[in-house]
This record gives C-alpha cells, structure tokens and sequence, in this order.
C-alpha cells in the first residue's frame, strides 16, 4: 500500500500539471475532460501522448478510453486493460456496450447481475431492449437508471478534482496537565471520531499530523505521510507514535490536535497480509452503529477518559446499621 500510494501521487501531479479539468474518482482512476481538444491537438493523440508521459516517469501500464460521456469510457477503459486504449467515436455509444456481459456495466454488482440472468438478461443488449416499465417494477428507481447506462446514455459532469485541505480536531483544556493516561485517552478519541468523518465521506488519508502546545505556548507538530488509509487501527498506531517523539519536555500540556491531510475519494484499503474478513465486517458493524446512533456511542475502551475517585478509609463512620454498598 506504501507504493500504491506513491504511485498515485505521482500520476495526480502528472495529470494536474496537463490538463485544464479533471477529476479523481479514486486512487487509481481519473476522468479527464478534453471537450474542444479535437479542434486544436486531437482528443485520442493527446491522450496517447498523456499515457506515455505518465508510463515513462511512473513506469506504470496505463489503460484509457476515449468517448463522449464518462460511463463509456470507463467500460472501455476496464475493456482496455492491461496497458491498451479504445477510441468509441460519438454516435457509437450503444452499440459498443451492446455484446458485453451485463455485470460489465457499472453498478451492477454480482447480486444484481445473477438477478438479472435469472431474469434471462445476460446482455447489456438485452437488458436495452427490456422495457422500462418493467425494469421499474423489478428494480425500483436503480431499475430506470440501468436503462439509461444500457443505451449509453450518461449526463454525469467531469467535477473538477480540488482536494479537501484537511479533517482535523483539537481539544484545549482547562487545565494544564501532564497526565499521560489522560492525554493517551483523548488522542485515542479524536483520532476515533475524525477516522470515522472520513468513512462517512469515502474518502482515505496520506497524511497525519499531531499537535501539542505547552503550557508556556510553545507549539509543536510532526507529521507522517502514510499508504492512504481509514482505518482507525493504523491511524491510531501512527498518532500514538507522533505523540510518543513529541511529547519530550515533560512539561504539561494545554493542547492536543490531530490533522489528516492528502484526503483523496476511496474507501477501506485492504491489507492483503493483515486484514481478514472478520476486520472488515467489525469496521461495517462499528460504522453501522455510529450512522445510527451517533459516533459518541461507540468507543475503543482507550478512548474512555479516566476518571479516578478517591474514597475516604472509612465510608459509613461508626454509623450503627451501615453496610458499604
């Protein structure tokens, strides 16, 4: 994943620095919008020039498709895959989807591809030519968009990719402490709630940044840029050790912050060697609850602020009758 993310860094410059108006849809996929091109350079050279640019700094295999609309060229983009590029002139739209397979067209995912072959759809031809009235019935409102995407029909814009500076939280305190508990504790529950903002927006990390400012107003920072993540375990793991090289004067603490910076769209990245399925359903089960119930109402038992109440020796005196509870 440290690669993956260097690599998608790389070819966001590469694209930043060559075209007017793109869009990044993930960490591995761009729209580019090239609309009057054609008059000046050639929309399909330009792109191939594109291409080589990017294989030839990156080292990386780049696949493209060239159409009118964004649901197109992504069909031909994946039909083009490994390393290859498809031009679908405009007018052609339909007839080029028309042999694929149904779950090749996006949105349908493998539930709703067996339920379409069930219903003898196994074409995107097939799946034009069924009325939509019928598909409405079937499918809902998702029924009349699968109509439109099966005749190739695509309005979405190219929305212009301006990266979200940054999520971020800190918290003051009223008093000036150097309880290590303490501030462990509210580092492990910003970290929470701002990993979960980010879930909430699919979108994934690069970057953490800790602050700390001490009680004489001092302020420091360090920051590690990271493989994009959400994933509270790695985030905490990170703020934990920021926070560990920061905090080295002992002197006490009137600030904590947490940043995360170099946002881009996706969602959980998977950690082949790591994860497993049982971590997966525990961030879709905790996620599902904090949706429903609010993100305050459920935390790690780290995030839980101690709190310590000194008893006297001896509760109940001398009181005749008094059992302690």
């Amino acid at each position: 994943m440290e690669s993956y993310s260097k690599y998608s860094r790389d070819v966001t410059d590469i694209i930043a620095n060559s075209v007017p108006l793109y869009e990044k849809s993930s960490i591995d996929e761009f729209y580019i919008d090239l609309s009057g091109m054609e008059k000046y350079f050639g929309s399909r050279l330009f792109s191939s020039e594109l291409k080589t640019k990017i294989t030839k700094e990156t080292g990386l295999s780049i696949s493209f498709g060239l159409s009118s609309n964004k649901l197109i060229s992504k069909v031909a983009t994946n039909e083009a895959k490994p390393d290859g590029q498809i031009e679908i002139p405009y007018g052609q739209e339909k007839n080029f989807i028309a042999p694929l397979a149904v779950e090749k067209l996006p949105g349908i995912g493998k539930e709703r591809a067996e339920l379409l072959y069930q219903m003898g759809v196994e074409t995107i031809r097939t799946l034009s030519l069924v009325p939509v009235e019928g598909l409405y019935k079937t499918l809902g409102k998702e029924g009349v968009e699968l109509s439109r995407k099966a005749n190739g029909i695509d309005e979405t814009p190219v929305i212009p990719y301006r990266e979200q500076k940054s999520i971020s939280t800190e918290r003051t305190f009223q008093t000036d402490t150097i309880n290590i508990e303490f501030l462990h504790s509210v580092l492990v529950r910003m970290t929470e709630e701002i990993a979960f903002e980010l879930r909430k927006q699919n979108k994934l990390t690069g970057c953490v940044t800790v602050k700390l400012r001490y009680s004489n107003f001092d302020t420091m920072t360090k920051q590690s840029v990271i493989p994009y993540t959400a994933a509270d375990h790695i985030l905490l793991k990170v703020a934990r050790e920021l926070f560990d090289k920061l905090f080295e004067r002992r002197m006490l603490i009137r600030l904590l912050g947490i940043r995360f910076t170099h946002l881009i769209p996706g969602n959980y990245q998977i950690n082949l060697f790591e994860d497993s399925q049982e971590t997966i359903r525990l961030y879709q089960a905790i996620d599902s609850v904090k949706h429903r119930f609010g993100p305050g109402m459920l935390r790690r038992a780290r995030a839980i602020i101690p709190q310590r109440v000194i008893l006297p020796a001896n509760p109940g005196g001398n009181r005749p009758g008094y059992k302690p509870k």
